[in-house]
């Protein structure tokens, strides 16, 4: 890392601390001890860590799957829906094959659900390589069908008769449920996200593909001189993101929920796209910064019940994160760029 590199972070790192402090001091909170309890929230005990990993792996994963066509020049927004996609897909696996063994039914249901997402990710990416229609406008508003779909399902076909009115399917066989280590949240699926990291970030920076990826990245035209089929690469970028988007809805389904029902992301998706930007799409430096926005949401949600902040407390806190992240190192650049005339 340069010492520019290392003093432009460090100077993010500060000026996102004094904005938590201010922000804390405006909702008449002790900012020191609210920060301290942010950090004891996120990471202070098992049960703290637990959490901040649970809302990690969907982040991450969401995060991943908007990296992948990105690093093609796409801007897809649309891993919210996918994730809505893949969880559709996953529960219909369970419900078509309740009684298979644990062995069969947990890759069955992983493969539909990244099928599932990966069909929801070629549709946009179709759109724009045969039609150029934007994919940032398609994927958003497919991002409404597929929770609007969801809703349809458990509220209609797929509600369990037993549930009392609420609207969900009955509860996943336990054979369906994602391993998980024993007392805690942390579950296969995080496993599964750090697996695609490596090798999204193999992937892309080794062998011709990525060199491929990076000449159409940079200039479609100049690749398509030298023999490039930039359309087969967006379908097949926004289907591979679709996919990885696709298990991050199963994984919150079976590993959290235990069964489909409204509201199973949290925004996840629109975070995991802000994640990887802020990243710049490289898969490894999307972890460490998934895991600080997932503590950082899972520490806010503590908050909000042991200190009465408002709910509104982790969307305002990974705001001034992305806000800070984003705007200090163009600030610092322009004053170097000052300095030097």
């Amino acid at each position: 890392m340069s010492r520019s590199a290392f003093t432009t972070g460090l100077v993010t790192a500060l000026a996102f601390a004094v904005l938590i402090l201010v922000f804390f001091a405006l909702l008449g909170k002790p900012p020191f001890v609210m920060v301290s309890n942010l950090v004891i929230y996120a990471v202070g005990d098992t049960y703290s860590i637990s959490q901040t990993f649970a809302k990690t792996t969907p982040i991450l994963l969401c995060a991943l799957a908007a990296a992948v066509p990105g690093r093609l020049g796409l801007i897809s927004v649309g891993a919210e829906g996918q994730l809505y996609a893949g969880a559709i897909a996953g529960t219909g696996a369970v419900l078509l094959a309740p009684a298979l063994p644990a062995v069969l039914l947990v890759p069955f249901m992983l493969a539909s659900a990244a099928l599932g997402g990966a069909a929801y990710g070629c549709v946009p990416g179709l759109l724009r390589a045969r039609l150029q229609i934007n994919e940032t406008i398609t994927t958003l508003v497919l991002n409404y069908v597929s929770v609007l779909l969801v809703n349809a399902l458990v509220f209609g076909p797929w509600k369990d008769p037993e549930s009392q009115g609420w609207p969900a399917t009955a509860f996943f066989p336990q054979e369906a449920i994602l391993p998980s280590l024993p007392g805690t949240r942390i579950h296969l699926g995080l496993l599964l996200a750090i697996v695609f990291a490596i090798g999204l970030h193999a992937f892309f920076t080794r062998g011709p593909s990525s060199q491929k990826i990076r000449i159409l990245a940079g200039n479609r035209k100049v690749g398509e001189m030298f023999g490039l089929n930039f359309g087969f690469w967006v379908v097949a970028m926004m289907s591979l993101g679709g996919a990885i988007a696709g298990i991050a809805g199963i994984a919150e389904v079976s590993a959290i929920q235990g069964r489909l029902q409204p509201n199973i992301s949290l925004g996840y998706g629109l975070t995991g796209f802000l994640v990887a930007w802020l990243s710049r799409h490289q898969p490894l430096v999307i972890v460490p910064v998934a895991f600080l926005v997932g503590g950082l949401v899972a520490a806010s949600d503590a908050l909000q019940l042991f200190a009465k902040v408002p709910a509104s407390s982790a969307v305002i806190l990974q705001g001034l994160l992305f806000a800070t992240a984003l705007a200090v190192p163009g600030l610092m650049k322009q004053m170097r760029l000052g300095f030097g005339r």
